[in-house]
Formats: structure tokens, C-alpha cells, sequence
């Protein structure tokens, strides 16, 4: 840790705390992720693990952020990545309509680059809170954990599924896709059940040994084009392509690339032509509206000028 200053406290994930640091030596500003080992004895979160050694694996994609540094530290240890100025729940957040085509398609056009190049790995944690910014406006994952927020999560989940492929990132894709275009998110259960209950096609439809867990009454599917009144008719297409409820069904990141979706007018917007990340002070983070998960990653704010003398600071990490 000496070879880092910190600037102040991002923000607070599940499994750790976020703060902005300069490397000493180099100037290079990164965020340092503080994960504290609660007891020894059970060693470092699973979760945690798996973090790492995704993170580790996957290397060289402008789509993904990039892990710089791992280190021991107290009775935890420390994850150093590139600084992010914002993510996509802000750009969301602050925007002050629904984006527009342009700036919806460049979005995920980035967020399925990313998928398509981690997909040969790793499972993600998709939402837009875990969609990071950089100042350029470029667009990367952050999060390869189990998938824990209900809004983004696949059916088969929600079920109890104990086994599952990638196709629960493609739901989660759509999920996010469904939020650009309606500015909210589309289907924010409040439990499981209602969100299995919220979902387009309905929870009757659900076929396959994970799905008998539950059983509900037979309910008439909400249409999305009822959801996303604003919608054009190929988005709303191509948005149902990723809501399929049988998994393998789903289109896959390298195919929906490809789809024609991206190519007819409007184009995708250059990142250059996307929204400035903004930058909210303020003495805590805002969640997601109605969100059940505090967001992994935000904007930081400025702490007292006493916190922000290192030897004045450590204890207060220490102790949080």
C-alpha cells in the first residue's frame, strides 16, 4: 500500500470497499477495491476468487476493465484497477429522456464485443452498475461474480436452476437493452416471484427439470411492445431474441454483433458522441432507484481534508 496515495472513497460492493488512489512512483490514478477477510479461518470469498482469476485470465480487451495489481494487505488484500470515471446506472440516472438509437446501439454494441470476448472464459454479473465509463466514454465489464441482482437475472435462475451456461448473461444483456431503450428498468420484482411473475413471456412457459420447483396459474404474457411504447418494431425484435426463455434459444454475443440491428439507420454512435460520464458529489452513493443491491462502483466525492492525509486515512480503511 505505500506505493499508493489515496485520493478518496469511491463507493461500497458486496465484498469490499472502493477508493481512488495515485500510484507514487508512476502518477497513474486507479481505483483500489479493499477486501477485508472477515475470519481468517474461512479463508478468501469464493466470489472473490473468482474475481480474480477471471480478471486474470481475460487480458488485452478494450471491453473489460483491466486488473492491474493484487496485493496482501491487513487481514485482506487489495485489487488495483484502471480508474473508471463513472458507469452506465449514472449515464442512465442523469440522462434526461429515454437515449437515443444512436447511443443505445453504441452501448451495447461495446457490452456485446465485451460479452463475446469473455464468453470464452468466464460467466459475468451483468448490470449497469457494473458497466463502467472511462472519461473517453468507452464501455467495460467490471464484474465476473454470480449473477445477484433480480432485475438482470435469467428465469432459470430465478428458478433455482443449479446448473447453467451463458445464456444467462445473453438474458441479462437483454434486460439492460430493455432499460436503454425505456430509461428505467422494465420488470423491477420486488422478490423472485413477482419478477418471474413481471417477465414478458410469463412464468407458465417455463419448460425443462430446473423449473419444477414453482408453480403458478396460468398467466397471459405482457407484450413488450406495451412495455417499450417508444420502441421501433426491430428493436423490439431484436430485444426478444435475448428474453427467450429456453437458454440455448438465446443469440449468442458473436451472432447479435452481426444482427442487422446495428447496421440500419440510425447508425451506432462513435464513443466521442456519447453522454460526458457525469460526476455527482455528494456524502453518499445513490442506488438504482428501488434498486435491491447497492451499485459496485460509482463516482467519487470528496472526503474531509483530514481523511485525505494517509496516515489519517488508514485507520479509517482499516476500520470500515
Amino acid at each position: 500500500m505505500e506505493q499508493y496515495c489515496i485520493l478518496g472513497r469511491i463507493g461500497e460492493g458486496a465484498h469490499g470497499n472502493f477508493f481512488k488512489a495515485k500510484h507514487v512512483e508512476t502518477g497513474e490514478i486507479v481505483a483500489l477495491k479493499k477486501v477485508a477477510l472477515r475470519r481468517l479461518e474461512d479463508g478468501i470469498p469464493n466470489q472473490a476468487l473468482r474475481e480474480v482469476k477471471a480478471l486474470q485470465e481475460i487480458e488485452d480487451s478494450q471491453y473489460v476493465v483491466q486488473l492491474k495489481a493484487v496485493f496482501p494487505h491487513s487481514a485482506g488484500f487489495v485489487l488495483a484497477f484502471e480508474y473508471m470515471l463513472s458507469d452506465l446506472a449514472e449515464v442512465l440516472r442523469h440522462a434526461q429522456r429515454p437515449l437515443a438509437q444512436v447511443q443505445v446501439k453504441s452501448y451495447l454494441q461495446m457490452l456485446l464485443k465485451g460479452i463475446a470476448f469473455c464468453h470464452a472464459k468466464n460467466n459475468c454479473d451483468l448490470k449497469p452498475a457494473n458497466l463502467l465509463i472511462s472519461a473517453s466514454r468507452q464501455l467495460k465489464i467490471a464484474d465476473f461474480g454470480l449473477v445477484a441482482t433480480r432485475w438482470y437475472r435469467a428465469p432459470e435462475l430465478l428458478y433455482g436452476a443449479r446448473q447453467y451456461n451463458q445464456g444467462i448473461d445473453l438474458c441479462a444483456v437483454g434486460w439492460i437493452l430493455g432499460e436503454l431503450l425505456n430509461g428505467s428498468p422494465l420488470f423491477p420484482g420486488e422478490n423472485d416471484i413477482k419478477q418471474l411473475w413481471a417477465s414478458p413471456d410469463g412464468p407458465a412457459s417455463s419448460p425443462g427439470d430446473d423449473y419444477n420447483k414453482i408453480s403458478f396459474k396460468e398467466q397471459v404474457p405482457v407484450p413488450l411492445e406495451e412495455v417499450l411504447l417508444d420502441a421501433s418494431p426491430q428493436a423490439l425484435v431484436f430485444l426478444g431474441r435475448f428474453l427467450l426463455y429456453p437458454p440455448l434459444q438465446r443469440i449468442a454475443a458473436s451472432q447479435a454483433l452481426l444482427h442487422q440491428y446495428f447496421f440500419t439507420a440510425p447508425l451506432p454512435a462513435h464513443p466521442s458522441e456519447l453522454p460526458i460520464p457525469h460526476c455527482p458529489g455528494g456524502p453518499t452513493p445513490k442506488a438504482h432507484p428501488g434498486s435491491p443491491h447497492v451499485h459496485d462502483f460509482h463516482v467519487d466525492w470528496p472526503l474531509e481534508e483530514s481523511l485525505l492525509n494517509p496516515e489519517l486515512i488508514w485507520p479509517f480503511i482499516l476500520e470500515g
